[in-house]
């Protein structure tokens, strides 16, 4: 009758309610019996105290202090609220009617709320009317993570049911995280003790890695900088003469100079084909001996002949470490206010009274009776069974106490079934067996206290009696069969006693997270230097692979500028264009150093008297080959200046067409001491290339390509190094012009 009266309660107070489905009645449900009645009527005795209760086994995730902060959000509702929070394994989920048992006990209308350190288990009305708490409900369970603590659950469903809009908020988080195939989860809400190490490493990576990274990758660019800008970097010698690198300036180039005339009158062997602004004067008068003493040439180096080493550059500051240093100090600052998170959780932390809150209970219940139920859990036991175990306790030689409560690693012993029964025999002060068995977990532990038994005959215990599946193996039985193993038990003369088990964590140091700067931080400081040192190898492989297919097509369009063996057709050709670029460079040009302005000028003059001697506008038809290719040389020479005043006073003595030298080579020289020292461009000084050749008639009258200084002219004097300024020169004085 009375399961029948509760159950027509149970239908009539869910007919009333407005937002949640109604309930199945009592008796229909699977777990409606004797046995969970006793938890139902706990429960609900516990509200008519509190509307919020908050089980004492969860003190590290729920700790009973925090019921305020549920009244609170409760209140928020504006209609009767009652939560409880208990172990998930306790709650039963939708299916166990716990709600409808609490509801029908205690009979209050109002909002039942049921929640587990897993989240939201369930939530039902009963005589009031909540518009929406189904699909707030439905919404918080979706849109909160996994991290998230009751608290923060709570207080979700109390913003989305006071939203108005908990059905869209439902329907879009059932779009985005519903679904069997749907692998969306939402943001996680707190740093754990792995993200904080995998923060540490990654800050430790970061703070090493990019600053090293930039640092060699820097000196690295600047020591290519320098190498190519400084040739004494690369332990190599300059070469100059009195007007360039070694001694004074050489004299200044005429103010005017405008462009090369074409087809104006010969004037014997003495027109340059060059002529000065308002003036008929041609060609440039120099004197081939004075102030500069003529050419000579100038070694300035550091080496084992003993020559002069050049000055040593003051000392700078290390600015590229200072600058390195200074980013990871600036990334060090950045990842402590990125990862600035000291505790993990929502902040709540247990008190010593929620600590020992359960103990306490569990205790002051063994001391009445050696046989302890959980109360919050449908009980295992049915008052038969429980009085039969008691009187049979009665019957053993030895005590025993038996404590059936479910544990978990948010329990104050941490799940730790030794820390128990040792906190147990601490409040109790008695010596005896302690049996503590789980009831939805299916373990059974027996812990000796000062009981005179075999300690081997409790280990050999038939593994039924440790562990079964509570589904198929009720605890009643297994209890039963446990006494009457202990019944047989052989006595030991000495007492039994544990060894002390690890105290639990402390709740306060837990939730505390390391530093940043602590832990994976140091494995990341060396991973990190690694990783540079790998992504700094990598970043020069490419860059010298680059440099390579650059060098390539470099080579390419070399070989094409500055053939070997160039035809008399091409030689004419590319003169006459590159005199003409030469012209059309320096009359564009506004502003030029003195120096560069004047090499040019004497290029151009110089050029002009090889091919077009007789200024008809033409190539001369008598020009050599040796003569055309000088003009190459120099019309090049002179638009390097222009281009590039810094540019080098020589060329590549091995083919003067390659242009300016980037450097300089050594080539042994049998029965010689003295290694001759000769300028060549950047290819031939990591390569020599092959010689100049050009075509030409030798002494016999011969006709057939040969090596450029065995030809007549000037060309002949840059394999021996001579500078540009030397050429023409040379150039000006075989045509008569001082």
């Amino acid at each position: 009758m009375a399961a029948l009266f509760a159950a027509a309660t149970a239908f009539l107070s869910a007919s009333v309610a407005h937002a949640a489905p109604a309930p199945a009645p009592a008796a229909a449900r699977p777990t409606a019996d004797a046995d969970a009645q006793g938890q139902f009527a706990y429960l609900a005795a516990q509200l008519r105290h509190s509307p919020v209760y908050i089980s004492d086994e969860l003190p590290r995730a729920v700790p009973r202090s925090t019921a305020p902060f549920f009244a609170a959000q409760a209140r928020r509702l504006h209609v009767p609220v009652y939560v409880v929070v208990l172990p998930f394994t306790t709650s039963g989920g939708l299916d166990s009617g716990l709600l409808a048992g609490i509801h029908d006990h205690l009979g209050r209308k109002g909002l039942y709320v049921a929640l587990s350190e897993m989240g939201l288990s369930d939530v039902q009305t009963f005589g009031v009317s909540v518009p929406g708490a189904a699909d707030a409900k439905t919404a918080t369970t979706y849109e909160m993570p996994l991290d998230a603590t009751p608290r923060e659950t709570f207080r979700h469903f109390a913003d989305v049911l006071l939203s108005g809009h908990a059905d869209q908020r439902a329907d879009q988080a059932r779009a985005r995280y519903g679904g069997a195939y749907n692998s969306n989860e939402p943001p996680a809400l707190h740093t754990t003790q792995t993200d904080r190490e995998d923060q540490s490493f990654l800050t430790g990576v970061t703070v090493v890695g990019v600053p090293l990274t930039a640092l060699l990758i820097a000196k690295y660019a600047g020591a290519r900088r320098r190498s190519r800008r400084d040739p004494s970097a690369m332990g190599t010698v300059t070469i100059g003469d009195a007007g360039s690198v070694g001694g004074a300036a050489g004299p200044a180039a005429p103010a005017g100079r405008t462009a090369v005339k074409k087809g104006t009158s010969k004037n014997g062997r003495t027109k340059a084909g060059t002529a000065r602004a308002g003036t008929a004067k041609t060609g440039t008068a120099r004197s081939r001996t004075g102030k500069n003493g003529g050419p000579r040439r100038t070694v300035t180096s550091a080496g084992p002949g003993g020559a002069a080493a050049p000055a040593r550059p003051p000392r700078q500051w290390p600015l590229l470490e200072l600058g390195a240093l200074a980013l990871a100090a600036l990334l060090a600052l950045t990842a402590s206010r990125v990862f600035d998170d000291t505790t993990t959780g929502d902040g709540s932390v247990p008190t010593a009274a929620d600590m020992r809150a359960r103990v306490d209970r569990v205790a002051e219940g063994l001391r009445h009776d050696p046989i302890y139920v959980d109360p919050e859990i449908a009980s295992p036991l049915d008052a038969a069974r429980h009085a039969a175990l008691r009187k049979r306790i009665g019957t053993l030689s030895v005590p025993v106490l038996v404590a059936a409560v479910p544990t978990s690693r948010d329990d104050e012993s941490r799940g730790d079934e030794d820390l128990l029964a040792e906190q147990l025999h601490d409040r109790l002060r008695r010596d005896a067996l302690f049996v503590l068995a789980d009831p939805t977990g299916g373990r059974i532990e027996i812990v000796n206290y000062g009981a005179h038994v075999d300690a081997s005959y409790l280990y050999d215990r038939p593994k039924d009696l440790s562990y079964a599946d509570p589904a198929t193996a009720p605890l009643g039985p297994r209890l039963d069969r446990l006494l009457s193993y202990l019944s047989k038990a052989p006595g030991s003369a000495q007492a039994g006693r544990p060894y002390d088990p690890p105290p639990a964590p402390d709740p306060v140091a837990q939730q505390k997270l390391p530093g940043l700067f602590s832990g994976d931080f140091r494995a990341g400081l060396f991973i990190g230097g690694l990783a540079a040192v790998l992504l700094f190898g990598l970043v020069v492989a490419v860059w010298a692979l680059v440099r390579w297919l650059g060098r390539g097509r470099a080579r390419a369009a070399a070989a094409a500028a500055a053939p070997v063996e160039p035809r008399r057709t091409w030689l004419r050709r590319t003169a006459w264009e590159e005199v003409d670029a030469l012209t059309a460079e320096l009359e564009s040009v506004a502003e030029l150093p003195e120096e560069a302005r004047r090499r040019a000028w004497e290029c151009l003059d110089a050029a002009a008297l090889l091919v077009d001697g007789d200024s008809d506008g033409r190539i001369d038809g008598d020009a050599t080959a040796a003569g055309l290719a000088c003009a190459i040389v120099l019309a090049r020479a002179g638009r390097a200046a222009v281009r590039e005043p810094s540019a080098a006073a020589y060329v590549c003595h091995r083919n003067p067409l390659h242009g300016t030298a980037d450097g300089q080579r050594s080539k042994p020289t049998a029965g010689r001491r003295k290694v001759p020292i000769r300028p060549v461009c950047a290819a031939c000084r990591e390569k020599p290339g092959e010689v100049l050749r050009l075509y030409g008639a030798d002494g016999s009258g011969r006709p057939g390509h040969r090596p450029y200084p065995l030809h007549p002219g000037p060309l002949a004097a840059l394999a021996n190094g001579a500078g540009i300024d030397q050429l023409t020169r040379e150039v000006r004085e075989s045509f008569g012009v001082n």
